[in-house]
């Protein structure tokens, strides 16, 4: 018997918390099970869409659009010192597979996870991978750590390709990032992560060191040499007690992204996993499916004949498009038509949001995932049109910007196309900006505050420049104007409406096309050369500026004689001195004097009818993001034997080149996608869509 029992108890209770703490710091998941323990050491915590399957596997996502799954250690570990605050060293291992939607499209990826918390509020899918969203990305208060495996190129955070690995802390750009490889006998092998097959990973951290390594495999044994070494102290960057885990996203594709097993521990290197006792995906062309044999090749074949005339009676009366060849290959999500359907309550009238040229806009809410969507619907009766449309969309899906109206996906039933974009429930930018447009509701809308329409305007400029220099092609909207700057909840400006928009390479000259777009906005060269450039969006967002700052439209046809045209009316009031008398007057003078000097000279720049001598979006984005008036240079004023023949067309001849046109009577312009032309109408003066498109 110990001579002092209570110290002998208070030694052995001691003891027995040591164990605990170090079976929590040292834990694994060698397959994981439905019930409350899914490791050696305690459960395992899930949420989003995350679910274990009955073989043993942790299914971070499915091949659903646009959600997030998640997979936390149920415990939070000791990442600190708790004297020194240093950051303490940590080793893992687990096995994962990347299962695309369609076959070299990935959607989007996953990410070895250090956070405060396993929920990660406010944290959306899709590129920010459940981690985090829009306003946090770059935020030091975030505290997370995260090794991304990311199967699409993200342009927004500098994404080196579709297929690699990063090191992301308190961004989403990461600070180190590789093409996905792993090292066999020192010669390096490419890795595709979204290949259906099962990969290795181990990712090191030595506390002592400050060294970061990170190493993938598609065999058991680890590489000796790293795919990713990366110098880092994260003693800033982890919280004293944080969880650990995966958070995985899916975007306009999904994948399936899978977890066979995971090793950990804090202070030493984590015990190994042996692939071969893991569970697995069945593969391909193994299943043991069964057939019933007939009795006879006579029943057979009369079996087969009903079902043939069965199937060909089922489409005969539901008149349902067969899906073509080249419909395969179009990049965003493709729709079942009764999905949108029923998710706009078969396109009743109380789901309207406005409509155009182009066709109708819907609300609507995705069955299943109950994600507010607009849907526009846009007839047409050209096969050879909707298919080069549709190819055209294919390209325009792929675009990701904060500030773009993002196309979830599409859908071709017979004649109609029907395109389904984030829903903005703020509607559109000139419905804020006009005090004359009519209302759908009792309830008044704000008066955009200063503030705001700087936002708006930076965010615009921000998508413009994304388009016309940062993307893999060049892309011209053709159709900069406030009623196609849709504003979110949070009332940031994000540009929709791509319908007229047209891509050529970076470098190349753009083709010539028919004139299309909207008076007041169109560019004086357009009518003469019939080449839209991106800097005819330049001009385009010049009267859009214009707009912000004024409170009305470029061209105001009830306006006085020497007030009809907007931009005329500036230059007047700027070269008097007087460019206060030109700003909202329903701001009563709250705003920012060195703001909107900025701007004003910013948009008549823009707005220069020589096309050589409008600033790039790279400069407009510039003298936004912090300039003021004095800083922007002269703006070029046209010689006295300027020859409008020669280059351009003044104000003047371009404005009254056309009949005077209402938003009751609208001039009708041919439209060209492409090379393919789409016999729509379009109204120039006239655009009543409010959300989506």
């Amino acid at each position: 018997m110990p001579k002092n029992p209570i110290l002998f108890a208070l030694l052995l209770f001691l003891a027995a918390a040591a164990a605990v703490a170090a079976k929590q710091d040292d834990f694994i998941y060698a397959g994981f099970s439905n019930g409350p323990n899914g490791g050696d050491d305690g459960s395992i915590s899930l949420n989003g869409v995350a679910e274990i399957e009955d073989r043993g596997i942790l299914r971070l996502t499915n091949e659903t659009s646009r959600l997030i799954g998640r997979a936390f250690h149920s415990v939070p570990l000791q990442f600190r010192n708790a004297t020194t605050g240093a950051a303490l060293s940590f080793s893992t291992v687990f096995a994962f597979a990347i299962v695309p939607e369609y076959p070299k499209l990935g959607g989007h990826g996953f990410a070895f996870t250090i956070a405060p918390t396993k929920e990660l509020p406010g944290a959306l899918p899709s590129q920010y991978l459940g981690l985090m969203n829009a306003s946090d990305v770059g935020n030091t208060t975030n505290h997370v750590f995260a090794v991304e495996f990311d199967t699409v190129q993200d342009f927004e955070f500098g994404d080196i390709n579709d297929n690699h690995v990063g090191v992301d802390i308190d961004s989403l750009v990461s600070n180190k990032s590789a093409s996905a490889a792993y090292f066999d006998g020192g010669i390096k092998n490419d890795l595709n992560l979204k290949g259906g097959h099962t990969i290795m990973v181990w990712i090191d951290y030595g506390g002592a060191e400050k060294i970061l390594n990170v190493t993938i495999s598609p065999l058991s044994s680890k590489p000796s040499t790293p795919l990713l070494s990366f110098g880092v102290d994260l003693s800033p960057i982890l919280l004293d007690r944080m969880f650990v885990g995966f958070s995985s996203s899916t975007g306009l594709l999904a994948s399936s992204h899978y977890l066979y097993g995971w090793s950990f521990k804090m202070n030493g290197v984590c015990r190994p996993l042996d692939l071969s006792s893991l569970p697995s995906l069945p593969q391909p062309g193994k299943k043991n499916i069964a057939l019933p044999v007939a009795t006879s090749v006579g029943a057979f074949v009369v079996l087969l004949a009903a079902i043939a005339v069965a199937a060909y009676l089922f489409y005969k009366i539901k008149n349902a498009d067969v899906i073509e060849p080249w419909e395969l290959t179009c990049g965003p999500h493709r729709f079942s038509y009764g999905e949108l359907r029923r998710a706009t309550k078969r396109f009743r009238d109380r789901e309207l949001l406005g409509f155009g040229g182009f066709g109708k806009v819907y609300k609507g809410t995705l069955p299943g995932s109950g994600i507010e969507v607009a849907v526009k619907r846009v007839s047409h009766e050209s096969k050879q049109g909707i298919r080069e449309f549709a190819a055209e969309i294919s390209s325009i899906g792929r675009l990701r910007h904060r500030n773009l109206v993002q196309l979830q996906g599409w859908c071709r039933r017979r004649g109609d196309l029907l395109l389904v974009y984030d829903y903005m429930p703020n509607g559109s930018l000139d419905k804020f900006l006009f005090c004359d447009e009519p209302h759908s509701s009792l309830t008044p809308r704000p008066l955009l505050s200063w503030p705001q329409r700087y936002r708006i305007l930076r965010g615009v400029a921000s998508a413009l420049l994304y388009l016309h220099e940062e993307w893999e092609h060049v892309v011209i909207h053709r159709d900069v104007k406030a009623s196609n700057v849709l504003l979110d909840a949070d009332f940031n400006g994000r540009l929709g409406d791509f319908g007229l928009a047209k891509l050529h390479d970076h470098g190349a000259n753009p083709g010539t096309t028919r004139v299309v777009g909207t008076l007041g906005y169109l560019a004086p060269e357009l009518t003469r050369t019939g080449k839209a450039t991106t800097s005819s969006d330049v001009f385009a967002f010049g009267a859009v500026m214009l707009e912000v700052v004024c409170g009305r439209r470029p061209i105001e046809p009830k306006a006085l004689p020497e007030e009809l045209v907007l931009v005329e009316r500036v230059w007047e009031r700027w070269t008097a001195g007087k460019w206060e008398d030109v700003v909202d007057r329903r701001l009563n003078g709250e705003y920012d004097r060195e703001e909107a000097a900025m701007v004003i000279k910013l948009a008549l720049w823009c707005s220069h009818p020589s096309a050589a001598a409008r600033p790039k979006m790279r400069d407009v984005m510039r003298y936004l993001d912090g300039g003021d008036a004095e800083d922007v240079p002269p703006v070029p004023v046209l010689p006295k034997d300027y020859d409008a023949g020669k280059d351009n067309i003044g104000f003047d001849d371009f404005v009254h080149s056309y009949p005077t046109s209402s938003s009751e009577k609208a001039s009708t312009f041919s439209i060209t996608i492409g090379q393919g032309a789409v016999g729509s109408e379009y109204s120039p003066l006239s655009s009543r869509s409010r959300a989506g498109a």
